[in-house]
C-alpha cells in the first residue's frame, strides 16, 4: 500500500476510534454533536459511523449513533405468546408467495410457526425444517403436504435439531423458497440470530434456495444480535406488519429487496377500508 493511504486509513482509524470512545462516554450522540466537537465534516462523520456500525461497534439512528444493545431472547414459549396479532399477519401474508408445488425450507422460530399453520392450507408442497413443532404442524394438518425433518441434536427448549449433522442434511435438498425468523435486523448488518447454531442452520438453508423470505415483526429492528446470518443482498422478500425504520428504506432499496407489510383488512359494502394510521 503507497504510504500515503497507509496515512490516510491511519488517521482515519484513529478518528473512527475517537468517535468510539465520545459514543461510549456519552451513551448517544448526534452527527451535528461529533462535527463540531472534532471538528470535522458530516459527511466525513457518517461515513465513519455506518464503518463503525459495519463492526458492531456503534449502532446507527437518524442523525446520530449511540451504543449498541445486545438483546437477549426468552424462551420459545414466551415468544410464542409476544406480538401475537402481528406475526398472524406476517404468516398469512408470506403465505401468498408460496405456490402448490413447490418446496420450502422453514427455519425454527415463532414467527414461522405461525407461518405454517398457514401454510398448511396450501395444497401439494414440500417442508423441509429443523423443528419439531412446524414437522408436525403440517403434517397433520396440511393437505398432501410432504415432511422432512432434519436430523441432528435436538434442542428441547425450541424443540428444533441443530448442528454439523443438520447442515450436512440441509445440503441434500434444492428448495424454491428458505423462510426464515430473524433475532435481530440491523441497518448495516442485516440478519442476526442471538444463537450461532440457529444461524448456521438459516445460512445452510439460504444456499440451497432460490428465493429467502425473511418474516420479523417491528420489534426486530434497530437491535443488534451476536451472529451474523446475512446481508440485506441475500434476501428476496422481507414481510413485516409496519413499514421499516426510515433509516433502512436506502439500504434495502439498493439491495432490491421487497418489503411487504402485512396489514389487517376490514370488509364494507365498497371494499377493502385501509387501516387507521
Amino acid at each position: 500500500m503507497p504510504e500515503y493511504h497507509k496515512k490516510k486509513s491511519a488517521k482515519a482509524f484513529a478518528r473512527q476510534a475517537k468517535i468510539a470512545e465520545i459514543v461510549r462516554k456519552n451513551k448517544k450522540v448526534t452527527v451535528n454533536e461529533l462535527a463540531t466537537t472534532l471538528a470535522i465534516s458530516k459527511e466525513t462523520i457518517r461515513r465513519d459511523l455506518t464503518a463503525l456500525a459495519k463492526t458492531g461497534k456503534v449502532q446507527k439512528f437518524h442523525g446520530g449513533a449511540a451504543l449498541p444493545t445486545i438483546d437477549t431472547e426468552g424462551s420459545f414459549n414466551q415468544r410464542m405468546g409476544e406480538n401475537v396479532t402481528a406475526k398472524a399477519l406476517i404468516a398469512a401474508k408470506a403465505c401468498d408467495l408460496i405456490s402448490p408445488g413447490e418446496t420450502v425450507f422453514i427455519d425454527t422460530g415463532s414467527t414461522t410457526l405461525y407461518f405454517a399453520e398457514k401454510l398448511s392450507e396450501i395444497d401439494d408442497i414440500t417442508v423441509v425444517t429443523n423443528s419439531s413443532e412446524i414437522a408436525k404442524v403440517v403434517s397433520i394438518t396440511g393437505n398432501n403436504i410432504t415432511t422432512f425433518l432434519l436430523g441432528g441434536q435436538f434442542n428441547g427448549d425450541n424443540r428444533q435439531t441443530l448442528g454439523v449433522m443438520t447442515t450436512t442434511q440441509i445440503s441434500s435438498f434444492q428448495a424454491h423458497h428458505a423462510i426464515i425468523t430473524a433475532g435481530a435486523i440491523g441497518e448495516t448488518t442485516g440478519v442476526m440470530d442471538y444463537s450461532f447454531d440457529e444461524a448456521q442452520v438459516a445460512k445452510a438453508m439460504i444456499k440451497q434456495a432460490e428465493k429467502l423470505t425473511v418474516i420479523a415483526d417491528s420489534n426486530k429492528f434497530n437491535k443488534i444480535a451476536s451472529f451474523k446470518v446475512c446481508g440485506f443482498d441475500k434476501i428476496t422478500n422481507l414481510v413485516c406488519e409496519s413499514p421499516p425504520p426510515d433509516n433502512y428504506h436506502y439500504a434495502l432499496a439498493k439491495a432490491g429487496v421487497q418489503v411487504i407489510i402485512a396489514r389487517p383488512k376490514s370488509f364494507s359494502l365498497f371494499g377493502d377500508i385501509p387501516p387507521s394510521q
